[in-house]
């Protein structure tokens, strides 16, 4: 999911998304220590949403307390 896409979403379900992402993120990892994981390339592609989502509610949040 691109920025521009994830900018398009309510604080809520950006919430929401990225528990799911942190929940696969350790279902990821859980994987890994029993040595099945399938497509390693995930966990990169996870961790770069996850943070793609933080960024843009941290921007939120400063621009609500500016107002």
């Amino acid at each position: 999911m691109k920025a521009e896409e994830i900018r398009q979403l309510s604080t809520e379900e950006l919430i929401q998304k990225e528990k799911v992402l942190k929940k696969d993120l350790f279902d990821l990892k859980y994987q890994r220590k029993l040595g099945r994981v399938e497509r390693p390339s995930r966990f990169k592609s996870i961790k770069r949403e996850i943070a793609r989502i933080l960024t843009i509610l941290n921007e939120r949040e400063k621009d609500g307390n500016k107002s």
